[in-house]
């Protein structure tokens, strides 16, 4: 299965308010200037089908992310893709380190629900865009080993 992962996060402006979809929680530290080392970012981002932003999501993807460590770009998600459309219904379960200096990184997937009841699998990320510190774009292959 693969999909698009869409966030935008909150710049602080007035006018941004009702286009974010996610917002840091918790700022970066001055411990490394080089790295977001520190900020927590929390999300309700559209999951679609293309890779383009104003497609009607199929998911959206509820959860959390912070910046882990000082040398580089790295965080650590833990999500839900939580499905509600024609094609699927429940949730799936997504979590671990997107070292994001990689070309791809793996997640695991630790669980679903409905359609994904006790799913296991990967979900490969790969960025697909990335414009700033304000939107970015993943592309999501997800391969289910397990689910009944």
């Amino acid at each position: 299965m693969q999909l698009y992962y869409h966030d935008k996060l909150f710049d602080g402006t007035e006018k941004d308010k009702t286009n974010a979809t996610s917002a840091a929680a918790a700022n970066s530290t001055k411990l490394a200037p080089n790295s977001q080392f520190g900020m927590l970012v929390v999300f309700n981002d559209p999951i679609t089908k293309d890779d383009k932003y104003q497609s009607p999501p199929i998911a959206t993807a509820q959860g959390f992310y912070f910046y882990d460590r000082k040398d580089t770009n790295s965080a650590w998600f833990a999500y839900t893709l939580v499905f509600n459309s024609s094609e699927h219904r429940g949730t799936l379960n997504i979590m671990g380190a997107d070292l994001m200096p990689e070309k791809t990184r793996d997640l695991s997937v630790v669980g679903g629900t409905g359609d994904f009841f006790m799913a296991r699998g990967i979900a490969t990320l790969q960025t697909d865009t990335f414009q700033g510190a304000y939107y970015f774009r993943l592309k999501m292959d997800i391969k289910l080993y397990e689910c009944y």
